[in-house]
């Protein structure tokens, strides 16, 4: 019989965020699969988990998604983690759990572990309507950028989008010549010591940014049309 992937939500920033089931099944599979081996033993290391460690990634190609469900197949306890929040979530971890079920069918045991997720805790705090919401990850880096922000103007309802310390000031600057007049929230930092919650228009947040220091990872909503 096949073993069980485990997709385990971790913290985005407060430890104190990682729930009690997400420790005992870290602390209990054969193996930890993670995006980044140092960052996900440091984790392991404040529950006091001592588990194998194999590291899968946006990089990681074919032969390594076989192994895994060879492993499975063995009858091993997996658990799937990324650095921060929820697997599948504008990281590759879907691609993993679509590999195991084209493999295994409906013999897959696949057991979901939920926790953080800056998406929604992002949406939390908006004020924003989110029963209906476009979730558009990061923006691309060079090509397909105009069409991206072009999409995201025609879309009506709550938008959405991640952004890296780099690029923030950058993608305000689209998002004011796509949706000027959309207030938007953007959230800094989420459930770190310097947490901070911006509000206005892009023009607006983009002033209240370039007057202090830029650091960490932003989630940024767009308000319904």
């Amino acid at each position: 019989m096949p073993g069980t992937l485990y997709v385990v939500a971790t913290p985005i920033g407060n430890l104190s965020d990682l729930s009690d089931r997400a420790k005992r099944t870290l602390s209990s599979v054969d193996a930890v699969l993670c995006e980044d081996t140092r960052v996900t033993a440091k984790l392991l290391a404040v529950i006091g988990a001592k588990r194998t460690l194999v590291s899968l990634h946006q990089h990681s190609d074919e032969r390594k998604l076989k192994e895994v469900v060879a492993r499975l197949e063995a009858g091993e306890s997996l658990a799937l983690v990324t650095d921060a929040g929820t697997p599948g979530i504008s990281d590759p971890g879907g691609i993993l759990v679509e590999a195991v079920v084209a493999a295994l069918g409906d013999e897959a045991r696949i057991i979901p572990i939920p926790g953080p997720s800056a998406l929604v805790t992002a949406l939390s705090v908006s004020g924003f309507p989110s029963d209906r919401f476009a979730f558009l990850g990061f923006p691309p880096h060079k090509k397909g950028r105009q069409t991206y922000f072009k999409e995201l103007a025609g879309i009506e309802t709550t938008v959405v989008l991640y952004e890296s310390t780099h690029r923030i000031l950058k993608t305000l600057r689209e998002l004011e010549q796509a949706v000027s007049k959309r207030p938007v929230v953007v959230c800094r930092e989420l459930t770190k010591l310097h947490e901070t919650v911006y509000r206005g228009t892009a023009s607006e947040v983009t002033k209240r940014l370039e007057s202090t220091s830029i650091r960490g990872e932003f989630v940024i909503v767009v308000a319904p049309r």
